[in-house]
């Protein structure tokens, strides 16, 4: 069924029909209550291409989030997830692009054929030349993270450097005083992630404001790189009764190498990390973390990539959540005697 059809059936032409469709000019009342009649018999649905190319808007936005290492972990899984949900109550579909400079093919692809109307960018970098192209070229974007200077732009984050000594300060007041950091994978670090980057600072600083022994390690975003990681924490220093974490993926292999290393959780060797709550209550026992709220900061991306294309003139705004830790059950007083 096309527009043809339609204007023959409702006895207009077919520039009519179509503006009546996009709404680019007025028609009258009369006349888009007979058309609408005729589309309601034949129950057409405007092509999405031909709607795009009427309106200028394709009602989809982009997704821009390379996977940080050769697969998606958990944490990413639940930010598309929570996007494309977002997305899909304001009536936009979300485009997948897991591109990464801004030499990318796929990602000037999206840009110069203008397939979406805005862009969501995911795994920011302190600095970030996607950003950098999308501000220059003028193309509505939100980062979900902060460059080394988001003055002035649009973007959700949260505050690991707050998020990781706050974890660091909960351990202190355990009594630990050798602590470790396991952070995410060192091509990460030397890429400029600034989670990665963010957390570190975090960690160091309220280690040495707290006067702790403290050593830190980058680590694959797996378990067989956790089980590697926390051998390599335990033979640089037995001493070690906590450590703090911003890799979930690595999780599961920290746990199963304290467990080999015979160190009970929490009584000889607390955890602790900046983690998304269901990862953290997946573990036994449940992790102690300051739960990421990928679910919130999918939504307020959305939020304001919207309010952006709809109010073009609005000056730049930001959100930096910044969660309480929540209390599970892998932390406890530092024990006074170590195996």
């Amino acid at each position: 069924m096309n527009i043809g059809e339609i204007a023959k059936r409702a006895g207009v032409s077919r520039s009519t029909v179509s503006y009546a469709l996009s709404g680019k000019r007025p028609v009258s009342e009369d006349t888009r209550q007979k058309i609408q009649r005729v589309i309601d018999e034949l129950g057409y649905q405007p092509n999405a291409s031909a709607r795009a190319l009427a309106n200028g808007r394709t009602d989809t936005i982009g997704l821009v989030f390379p996977p940080a290492g050769n697969h998606y972990t958990g944490m990413q899984l639940d930010f598309i997830g929570s996007v494309t949900e977002a997305a899909a109550a304001y009536d936009y579909d979300v485009l997948l692009s897991p591109s990464g400079a801004d030499s990318d093919r796929s990602f000037q692809r999206l840009l110069g054929e203008r397939r979406v109307d805005g862009a969501i960018l995911m795994e920011i970098r302190l600095q970030d030349d996607r950003l950098d192209h999308l501000t220059a070229v003028d193309f509505p974007s939100v980062a979900i993270g902060r460059t080394a200077h988001p003055e002035g732009g649009w973007w959700v984050g949260l505050d690991h450097t707050a998020l990781a000594a706050a974890c660091v300060h909960h351990l202190a007041d355990l009594g630990h005083r050798r602590i470790a950091f396991v952070n995410r994978p060192e091509q990460l670090l030397r890429a400029g992630y600034e989670s990665a980057h963010r957390g570190l600072d975090g960690f160091t600083k309220a280690a040495a404001e707290r006067g702790l022994a403290v050593r830190t390690y980058c680590c694959g975003d797996d378990p067989a790189s956790g089980l590697a990681c926390l051998e390599r924490i335990l033979h640089d220093d037995p001493a070690t009764t906590a450590l703090v974490t911003l890799n979930e993926a690595a999780l599961g292999g920290l746990y199963g190498g304290l467990a080999q290393a015979g160190r009970h959780v929490p009584r000889d060797f607390s955890v602790t990390g900046v983690v998304a709550s269901r990862w953290a209550e997946t573990v036994t026992p449940q992790l102690t973390a300051a739960d990421v709220p990928a679910e919130q900061l999918g939504r307020l991306a959305v939020d304001l990539l919207v309010e952006r294309l709809d109010h073009p003139d609005t000056p730049a705004r930001h959100h930096l959540l910044a969660p309480p830790i929540s209390l599970r059950a892998s932390t406890a007083p530092a024990a006074h005697t170590h195996p």
